[in-house]
């Protein structure tokens, strides 16, 4: 099961915030979308993933933060406890 947050956040923070996020080892996808809503970009992460292979997703993310003022950051989580729950429902 996973569940989404949604965070407000300027260009200059953008990059930051996902490497923070990325760090903390849950994030399943991450979503960038304008002050309306609209999809700008969506970065997929697996587990695992790690170093080099998150290089081209921040270069992105870095050009991106460059462009845009403000945006918001949809963060998908994956809930280990859920599936736990799951598990001994079945």
């Amino acid at each position: 099961m996973a569940s989404k947050e949604h965070f407000s956040i300027n260009g200059e923070s953008l990059l930051k915030k996902v490497k923070e996020l990325i760090a903390e080892g849950n994030v399943t996808r991450i979503t960038i979308a304008d002050k309306e809503g609209k999809e700008i970009v969506n970065f997929p992460l697996t587990l695992g993933v790690v170093g080099v292979l998150l290089l081209p997703m921040f270069a992105a993310i870095g050009a991106l933060a460059a462009l845009i003022g403000e945006c918001t950051l949809i963060v998908e989580r994956h809930d280990p406890e859920e599936d736990k729950k799951e598990e001994t429902n079945s």
